[in-house]
């Protein structure tokens, strides 16, 4: 009976074309749980696996295989004074890629994706359905029924529930946590800009092996040219080419690890003694200060791991797993190795320890890998760039810009004009500007370094409310990755005026847009929810301003899954008059990589019947594009039709009318009409007594043969005729343009982030009218201001 009673108070809350849908066929647990696995990660048989392993080289290692390029240079950059340096520094790299990218990112951080999706907005979405931290609150009970909002429930006394409610607890903490994700996707966008320069600046380099003579500006000219290139290329995807990915990082990988084994019997095997960790004691020991900061250049050995993480894309955990232990963990360690045994042997060569190590016999065609596998491990990086972005767009925290999807097969696979152009400048720049590895590495260095600490701070979040570890476990994690991280952080900060302080420069940049936007974002949405109008005001304007119904339908865009928008009053109050049918659509982003086509789109009735007034909620997750709108808005009414056709059904059913006669509602009525206009009683005011006041709607097509004193509701087969019939008189979409503008009391700093910066981003972005496709002629704006 409790169950029962439990039940039917979650029925209430959710939307109407779930509960007519649930009341004519409620599917079987199997069957609902068979859905919800369809979302889920699959078993995948051994020859899938190792398939997927071998496609993930292409996808996910290339940035992290073209570190030997540069590595030994960064830590050296004055020179080696020792040999014995060069085996403290060896046994340093052996061990930061045992700790970071195979122990905490391979091992634990990528068993945090969601559903495929890594990154920091991936883990912060994780975190947005596990607690009430998001700093928009446009989620409805009814968004937790969808099948991919995958959440874990814990005991209202764990530890998981007092981090719980610790972070919900103060709007600071919101605030907090949201800026610690934006300084980790500002600085994915500073990988996105160091990680073409130095991979082809360094490849291209090998050029100059060959040919001692060459100036450096001519290195440097052969490396923009391929960044370009690289740049131009992007708005056809990597579908065409993508085959090619895999095979070429397999190769490199081959092909590094057999130089290393050459390298260690032809030069010094003795540099296997670099696994003994205790040379790690006796470098710092011999060095001082410069040992200290020359971490900063063995940090680069660790370079795209936080890019793994965010390519995952859609390839299983178990794949990223297998392709790193069995062909990338140990070639690294044989490419490193041979260049220490060399290095040994010829340590004034460290400036091109990669190149100078490699046999004669083979040298070119190991140019031409390595620069194709500089190029694969900039694709990955400007790809994973631009997913992090389309994320941070879809939640609110970038401005509009326009997304192409470049694959018709895999979904992930996007392309963005306007930051493929500014990524491609500021890469040149960086390229030309420093014109050597030293600078641009103590750059590169300083971006890996903040997004580690970023996602070692999520990954204590995701530990203790996702997987509800015991907090000694996550004290461990957490411990061992801040003190290696940490390690690092204070060996970049001596390097900040080497190089350092640009990814800082761009990366407040970046913050300041994205801050400001989102900032201008939550307060829009704000002035929508206080300035939201009840149902009974609507109604009641019909004869104290005349208003009349004119053919055709007209879609009202808002940001308010409930309640009517105040766009919407302002329009009728200075223009009295409303299309015979009115939807209110709400298009909102939800913490989830997907929304399943078939559970998009909610639509429920708002009012008696003969008014025809329905809002329709469009749900995205962050993966989600819109690629045809023409085709959205047929969705749409696809969706409207169909919950006519299903209410009319359950009417039949029915052993009363929902609505009276003369607009005097029954108990249950009432219950129905809050149900339908959001879940929440402050959205309809349930004091309605002036129903039939409002001016009947008249169909385009049969205006003679309605009246208004009728108040009875019309057949399934009426309605539906009545919908088409307006929807071929004409649609108009109706959008608001808020104008946010800072009081005048305001201090100076709030008013050029809201009155020059943001109104700025307003202005520079894409208009939601494009976004959706908009005919112009089927257009209306309604302007209004709202001073913060």
């Amino acid at each position: 009976m409790a169950s029962r009673v439990e039940m039917d108070d979650e029925t209430e809350n959710k939307g109407g074309m779930w509960v007519l849908d649930q009341k004519l066929d409620q599917p079987m647990d199997e069957e609902a749980g068979r859905l919800r696995n369809m979302y889920r990660e699959k078993k995948f048989s051994a020859l899938l696996l190792l398939r997927l392993a071998f496609q993930s080289l292409g996808v996910v290692y290339g940035d992290l295989g073209t570190s030997p390029l540069y590595v030994f240079y960064n830590t050296f950059p004055k020179g080696i004074d020792d040999t014995e340096d060069v085996v403290g520094a060896l046994s340093l790299i052996i061990y930061s890629l045992t700790l970071i990218p195979l122990l905490k990112y391979v091992f634990v951080v990528c068993r945090a994706n969601d559903n495929g999706q890594g990154g920091t907005f991936a883990l912060y979405s994780l975190l947005c359905r596990h607690a009430n931290i998001k700093t928009i609150p446009n989620q409805h009970r009814t968004d937790e029924e969808l099948t991919t909002y995958s959440r874990t429930t814990f005991h209202e006394k764990s530890f998981a529930a007092k981090t719980k409610g610790w972070l919900e607890r103060h709007a600071s903490r919101k605030n907090t946590l949201l800026m610690l994700v934006l300084v980790g996707t500002c600085m994915v966008i500073g990988d996105g800009i160091f990680t073409p320069a130095i991979s082809v600046l360094s490849a291209a380099g090998g050029i100059k092996v060959d040919h001692p003579g060459m100036s450096n500006d001519v290195v440097v000219l052969v490396a923009v040219i391929i960044l370009v290139g690289l740049f131009s290329m992007q708005h056809y995807g990597t579908d065409k080419v993508g085959w090619l990915f895999a095979p070429v990082v397999l190769l490199w990988f081959i092909l590094i690890g057999a130089i290393g084994i050459v390298n260690i019997f032809k030069y010094d095997s003795s540099v296997l003694r670099a696994f003994s960790p205790v040379h790690i004691y006796r470098y710092f020991k011999r060095g001082g200060r410069d040992r200290w900061t020359s971490l900063g250049g063995i940090m680069l050995c660790i370079t795209g791991t936080e890019a793994l993480f965010a390519d995952l894309a859609h390839f299983p955990v178990s794949a990223i797993q297998i392709a790193f232990t069995v062909v990338v963990f140990p070639c690294l360690l044989l490419a490193y190795t041979g260049q220490a045994a060399y290095l040994m042997k010829n340590k004034e060569h460290v400036s091109d320890a990669f190149y100078r190590s490699i046999p004669d016999s083979i040298y070119w065609p190991v140019f031409i890998i390595a620069t194709l596998a500089a190029i694969v491990a900039s694709q990955a990086t400007i790809s994973a760039t631009f997913s992090i972005i389309k994320q941070a767009l879809a939640l609110g925290c970038f401005p509009r810009v326009k997304v192409v999807h470049t694959s018709k097969k895999f979904l992930g696979q996007i392309y963005i004009p306007d930051i493929n152009w500014i990524l491609m400048i500021l890469c040149i720049a960086v390229t030309a500007g420093f014109k050597n590895k030293s600078q641009i590495g103590n750059a590169y260095g300083t971006a890996v370094v903040i997004v580690m600490l970023a996602t070692t701070l999520l990954m204590t979040l995701i530990m203790l409310m996702v997987w509800h570890c015991h907090w000694s476990l996550v004290l461990i994690f957490t411990g061992l990755s801040l003190v290696v991280e940490c390690t690092y952080f204070s060996a970049v900060l001596f390097k900040v005026n080497q190089g350092g302080w640009v990814p800082l420069v761009i990366a407040a940049a970046f913050l300041v847009i994205m801050y400001v936007w989102h900032y201008g974002t939550v307060k829009r949405y704000e002035f929508e929810m206080h300035s939201k109008v009840s149902l009974a005001w609507i109604l009641g304007l019909g004869p104290s301003l005349g208003l009349v119904r004119v053919p055709g339908i007209g879609l009202v865009y808002t940001e308010l899954a409930s309640g009517v928008p105040h766009i919407f009053s302002h329009f009728i109050t200075n223009l009295p008059a409303i299309h015979s049918v009115v939807v209110f659509v709400c298009v909102k982003y939800l913490p989830v990589y997907t929304v399943p086509e078939e559970e998009r789109f909610l639509v429920k009735r708002i009012g008696p019947k003969s008014f025809h007034m329905f809002r329709c909620v469009a749900r995205y997750g962050y993966k989600d594009l819109h690629k045809k709108d023409d085709d959205f808005e047929k969705k749409l009414f696809d969706n409207l039709f169909l919950f006519v056709r299903l209410e009319s059904m359950m009417e039949g059913c029915s052993d009363s009318d929902e609505y009276s006669l003369y607009g005097q509602q029954t108990e249950r009525s009432r219950e129905g009409l809050i149900m339908k206009s959001g879940g929440t009683s402050n959205s309809v005011d349930t004091t309605i007594s002036s129903v039939d006041s409002i001016v009947p709607v008249k169909s385009p097509a049969h205006a003679n043969n309605m009246t208004a004193s009728s108040g009875q509701a019309s057949s399934q087969t009426d309605e539906l005729e009545f919908l088409n019939n307006c929807r071929d008189a004409g649609v108009v979409h109706i959008m608001g343009n808020t104008v946010v503008r800072a009081r005048r009391d305001s201090r100076f700093y709030k008013k050029i982030a809201v009155d020059y910066i943001y109104a700025f981003l307003r202005k520079i972005c894409r208009e939601n009218s494009v976004i959706f496709h908009v005919p112009h002629e089927s257009l209306l704006n309604v302007g209004q201001i709202f001073y913060v």
